[in-house]
């Protein structure tokens, strides 16, 4: 029985994709977007029952095969299902954020194909989007490496496809270019530390590969003579360049602000509920073997606060509505990821909880605002739109405060415990980290409610004048009330199991050592529960950071708006940093877009033309022909000269001899 209801969670949303993306011109638009919200609805109602038997009901974890792709040398290569908590979690996350996205992307998509002429192909939009979840599904549910990898490379796909959706835009097509790209140095990475699981291991079964952990600690392995390297240590960190790519940490961050190219609902569905937190499942999945190697967690740790406080800076120079928002997702991934290297694996997959809630929500209020100003994103073209749209101004700021951290809301419990777990950890680099992410809180209240009180509370633009702005539809507001919810309440009876350890018991492994959140949830929680821990919130150093961080944004660019400009002027070199991305775009157009052209020049110039054309290979062929073309006048065909050459033939021989 629950093998089946696990196959039609999997395979639903695939169903719908198949039958929008091949009979879409048959059952036109609305019965594209109604097979596939089926899907994805009935993947989510068997999901809510999949949470409630594996989250509330305490089901021992599940296991089992699906079949056996093939089998070679006795190692068998299989697709099945692991279920337990934590899959159990991401399969409702994914399933619920999507069926939202489906829901909004019918408002959207309908408005967008007005606007846009380039994009006439909504039934082909419904099939990506439903494929996308089903990709995503099948990563969270493996059971195995190789299942993980094509649920992996899927996402990748997908998100090719839809960030180059407007395929008529330069912009669009440079931007999936781009991620697909730079998703291929992570993955690079990954599938190297898949196979060392494969030859260290002989396996790609998670629990045959957790059984023989144990057996390989000690082990070494040698790139240079005389340095040894940990085998666990090189494999992990391997598969963490996988999710530097997928989970868009520095230096492979760069495809992420890129792919604000697609149309919004799949802006939504990156950077909620799929592939962006994929990198996060598979290190949390993988924490037995994460928790062998101290140097990995602390170049986790390091990267992960780098990438939440550099990525934060960008955020406040960005004046594009969506770019905002952007930045905050790869700020957030860098919280998670820093929670990953503190060994508070559930730590981090909370964050990914609520985070996959309120950054729908902040994406999908954005595009409303987008739908109500015609599609224009610039955030200084927008102002006093308060009045206007008054369900998507609470449910921006919901989605703000949650962000922020502001107690009570979801993103409070799931933020404050990674950063007091960062400040509990004793891995290398802890310290530094932790500033770092505190350094982040006020940042990323800053630029949050730069753009709240710009777009809602500045003074309106002309452009807001001359235009007519209306509260978006329902089918686009219906899903922002819904998921306004969970950005608000989730936190609350969460935050108590996930600390305590007891939520993810089954799914996560964590040295005693390393146990961090026990020691936040005997002194931050057990006393005044969920509620005792947003009040203390309110005396603690992030809290104060993140509304020191509101009120300079509400004094910058509402009640002084000229400080800003003066800042740009005062600081032009800071300024043009931060515009320039710290040049991580300059530095890969030229070592690789520009080094990758001379490289092709120099084969092709040398190689191809001076050995290949003009050279070796063609004196070579030269040489043949001519011999060939001079042999071949012997071939005059008359009996009498074959009768001649063989008589001059056998006299030469003859006198030879007796010479």
């Amino acid at each position: 029985m629950l093998h089946t209801i696990l196959t039609v969670i999997l395979v639903s949303p695939l169903i719908g994709s198949m039958i929008a993306g091949l009979f879409g011109r048959q059952i036109g638009r609305k019965g594209a977007h109604t097979v596939t919200i089926l899907g994805v609805f009935i993947s989510t109602v068997l999901a809510a029952y999949v949470f409630k038997l594996f989250v509330l009901d305490g089901h021992a974890p599940y296991n089992a095969s699906l079949y056996t792709w093939f089998q070679a040398e006795g190692i068998k290569f299989e697709l099945g299902y692991m279920i337990d908590s934590l899959s159990a979690t991401m399969m409702l996350v994914v399933t619920f954020v999507s069926l939202m996205v489906h829901i909004y992307t019918i408002g959207y998509m309908d408005h967008d194909e007005d606007y846009d002429h380039d994009n006439p192909y909504y039934q082909r939009f419904f099939s990506y989007i439903s494929l996308f979840t089903f990709s995503m599904l099948s990563l969270v549910m493996a059971n195995n490496f190789l299942q993980l990898f094509f649920g992996w490379e899927a996402v990748g796909l997908v998100s090719y496809l839809l960030i180059g959706f407007y395929m008529k835009r330069e912009s669009a097509i440079q931007a999936n270019l781009k991620a697909f790209l730079v998703n291929r140095v992570g993955d690079f990475g990954f599938i190297l530390g898949i196979a060392m699981v494969f030859m260290y291991f002989g396996t790609m079964d998670y629990q045959e590969f957790f059984a023989g952990l144990n057996a390989q600690v000690g082990k070494t392995i040698s790139f240079i003579p005389g340095v040894e390297w940990s085998v666990i240590t090189v494999m992990v960190l391997l598969l963490f360049v996988g999710a530097m790519g997928k989970s868009a940490q520095i230096p492979l961050h760069v495809w992420l602000p890129e792919s604000m190219e697609g149309p919004t609902p799949i802006s939504a569905l990156i950077h909620a509920a799929t592939m962006v937190t994929a990198g996060i499942f598979m290190v949390a999945r993988l924490s037995p073997a994460y928790e062998l190697s101290e140097v990995a967690l602390s170049f986790i740790l390091i990267i992960g606060a780098l990438t939440a406080f550099f990525m934060g800076l960008l955020g406040i120079i960005q004046n594009d509505i969506k770019r905002v928002v952007a930045y905050s997702t790869l700020s957030q991934l860098g919280y998670m990821t820093a929670a990953l290297g503190a060994s508070a694996y559930a730590a981090g997959m909370f964050h990914v909880l609520t985070h996959a809630f309120f950054k729908a929500l902040l994406f999908l209020a954005a595009g409303s605002v987008i739908v109500a100003m015609h599609h224009n994103q610039d955030i200084r073209k927008m102002g006093g739109l308060k009045k206007y749209m008054p369900i998507t101004y609470w449910a921006l700021l919901i989605g703000s405060l949650a962000l922020i951290g502001f107690p009570g809301f979801a993103g409070f419990y799931s933020k404050d415990s990674i950063l007091l777990a960062v400040h509990e950890a004793d891995v290398w680099g802890s310290g530094f980290a932790y500033i770092l992410l505190l350094a982040g809180v006020f940042i990323t209240a800053f630029y949050s409610f730069r753009m709240f009180f710009i777009v809602f509370h500045g003074e309106e633009s002309e452009y807001v004048k001359n235009h007519h702005i209306k509260e978006s539809p329902w089918v686009i507001t219906f899903p922002l009330i819904m998921l306004s919810i969970p950005a608000v309440v989730i936190g609350i009876p969460l935050v108590g199991p996930i600390l305590s350890g007891s939520y993810f018991a089954d799914a996560i492994t964590v040295f005693e050592q390393h146990n961090v959140l026990h020691e936040i949830y005997m002194h931050h929680f057990v006393e005044g529960g969920a509620l005792g821990m947003a009040l203390h919130g309110f005396m603690s150093l992030p809290v104060m950071l993140a509304l020191s961080g509101v009120f300079i944004a509400w004094y910058f660019y509402i009640k002084n708006p000229a400080i800003p400009e003066k800042i740009k002027n005062a600081c032009p070199r800071g300024y043009k940093v931060l515009e320039a991305g710290y040049g991580f775009d300059k530095f890969n157009e030229i070592v690789f877009v520009k080094g990758a052209l001379k490289l092709g020049n120099f084969f092709w110039q040398k190689i191809d033309v001076k050995l290949i054309d003009t050279g070796l290979v063609t004196n070579t062929f030269m040489s043949v022909y001519n011999a060939a073309r001079a042999m071949r006048t012997m071939q005059t065909g008359y009996i009498y000269h074959y009768a001649f050459v063989m008589i001059f033939g056998l006299l030469g021989m003859l006198i030879w001899v007796l010479w």
